[in-house]
């Protein structure tokens, strides 16, 4: 009896190339493990939602995507079309082996690409486990180059310092893995970054106004390299973990920092925290740039509206 057909979305330029050197092994544990693999290979920005729609199209019965967040998250995109999911049972799991590897963190996975993992662990946990459905947000905002965007994405989106950080990050060498890359892009913004004036409306309570150093609007719990933003966030509960980081002096924020990696910083001062299922921001000055980062990319800014998708996925992993 033949097994189930996986396609094998693959970035091979992720984590400085470890994407193609881990496909052999990868392919070859999902073949153990019974599938019929095909693989498909991204080759520019974008490839991996358009190769998601086309192995849909074809029948296959699951995506397994070597690679980042960020190929991640355009993954995810393959499985929608202007924020509505895609009438399909295929499923979603990730092999982890980029710069960051985030979104992998709340579901407790390894990541086959640092050696912390054997691709037979990571590859084997994934097959075990069970389809589930799990919440999208659903994002419409300015682009770069100024046109009207919409997208969907996985993990969490920020606004602030934070899309600045991925810019630094994404021009770093990758070779000296996630963590210290976003540290050492993190302390590169602070440096630069200037707080910025926004305009929140969160679900029908009344808009407000602050003076922010980043605002992230969570799905999952991990961003940044590893900072655990969104300690409580589910993937399933159907609304945002929204968390403020307000203006503070450079001194406030540097002992904030082991708190954000720890996720014991909700409560603190200059931390604010709400929940909801749609989410508005806009800069007070309209000639202001308050810059997206969106599951680690950086594709464009403020205005911007976050909707959550309930249980329009079905992941595996």
């Amino acid at each position: 009896m033949s097994g189930p057909s996986i396609t094998l979305v693959v970035n091979p330029h992720a984590g400085a190339g470890r994407g193609e050197a881990v496909l052999p092994a990868v392919e070859r544990a999902l073949r153990d493990l019974g599938a019929r693999v095909t693989v498909a290979r991204t080759a520019a920005s974008e490839d991996a939602t358009r190769l998601v729609r086309e192995a849909i199209a074809a029948g296959t019965e699951g995506i397994a995507v070597i690679g980042g967040d960020g190929t991640l998250s355009e993954a995810t995109n393959g499985f929608f079309v202007k924020g509505e999911a895609i009438p399909t049972n295929v499923w979603l799991g990730p092999v982890s082996v980029g710069t960051g590897g985030d979104f992998r963190k709340s579901l407790g996975a390894g990541n086959v690409g640092t050696g912390r993992a054997r691709v037979d662990e990571v590859v084997g946990r994934m097959w075990r486990a069970a389809v589930r459905p799990i919440d999208v947000g659903h994002l419409a905002y300015v682009a770069n180059d100024g046109s009207q965007r919409e997208r969907t994405f996985l993990n969490i989106t920020s606004f602030g310092i934070g899309g600045l950080v991925d810019r630094l990050v994404n021009d770093s060498p990758k070779w000296m893995g996630g963590g210290p890359a976003f540290f050492i892009g993190s302390a590169r913004a602070l440096a630069r970054y200037r707080p910025q004036r926004v305009r929140m409306t969160v679900d029908d309570r009344a808009p407000r106004e602050a003076t922010i150093t980043n605002i992230a609007v969570c799905n999952g719990r991990f961003f940044g390299g590893g900072m655990h933003i969104a300690p409580d966030a589910r993937l399933d509960d159907g609304r945002f973990d929204v968390v403020t980081m307000h203006a503070v002096s450079l001194g406030r924020a540097a002992r904030l920092t082991p708190r954000l990696y720890r996720g014991t910083h909700i409560g603190e001062d200059g931390v604010g925290f709400e929940r909801g299922r749609v989410v508005s921001a806009e800069p007070i000055d309209p000639n202001e740039h308050v810059l997206l980062d969106v599951d680690g990319e950086a594709p464009g800014r403020l205005p911007a509206r976050f909707e959550v998708k309930p249980g329009a996925l079905r992941l595996r992993g």
